[in-house]
């Protein structure tokens, strides 16, 4: 295989590797595929991957149940650097107003990645929120929500937010969506960053 194939499959790995060891709980794996300065960004948490870590294992010990799921996946490269976009669900159950409730949400991964002494890792990853919806996991349950509280919310994931919210988590408002000036300065910011400027952080 040529070089880009080469890159092209590390990538995909990478980007399956965090899906996989994260929601397994593989703590020291799942740090492999960042590099040390590496920024995670979600709705309930952003720091860097040490902070995300930690903030996941506490999460863990408190039973926090996220899952993530993989769909299509598009890279665009440009020497040692790329962004890679991957199609994703984000999967999240808890109890909302004593209701079991599930939250799906759909969107992307948006990945800041970088080549270094010949190992990809990540530099930045930002999901991008589309859609979500909430259902009871008992369906003859009886939920009902707050609409001034799940208004306030961006529409990408504001049942995500809500649920997050109600478990006591800050949730982040400014989150990209399918569109909107947010996506569109992070296009912009994957953009500069194929193109070989520093990172805006």
């Amino acid at each position: 295989m040529d070089q880009e194939t080469l890159d092209r499959f590390a990538i995909r790995q990478l980007v399956e590797n965090w899906v996989v060891w994260r929601d397994a709980g593989h703590w020291d794996r799942f740090r492999t595929v960042w590099h040390d300065d590496g920024r995670m960004m979600a709705t309930w948490t952003q720091g860097t991957a040490d902070e995300f870590i930690a903030m996941s294992k506490e999460g863990w010990a408190k039973g926090v149940s996220i899952l993530h799921f993989l769909g299509g996946h598009s890279a665009d490269l440009a020497g040692n650097r790329a962004i890679s976009q991957t199609k994703m669900t984000i999967s999240q159950r808890a109890k909302v107003h004593d209701v079991v409730v599930d939250v799906v949400c759909t969107g992307r991964f948006y990945d800041f990645l970088e080549k270094r002494d010949g190992k990809w890792g990540m530099v930045l990853r930002q999901p991008i929120y589309e859609k979500d919806r909430m259902d009871p996991v008992d369906p003859a349950a009886r939920l009902e929500l707050k609409p001034e509280q799940l208004n306030r919310f961006p529409v990408g994931y504001r049942h995500l937010a809500y649920l997050q919210t109600e478990i006591g988590y800050k949730v982040k408002l400014d989150m990209p969506g399918l569109v909107g000036p947010e996506v569109e300065k992070l296009y912009a910011s994957g953009a500069s960053w194929l193109a070989g400027r520093p990172l805006d952080r």
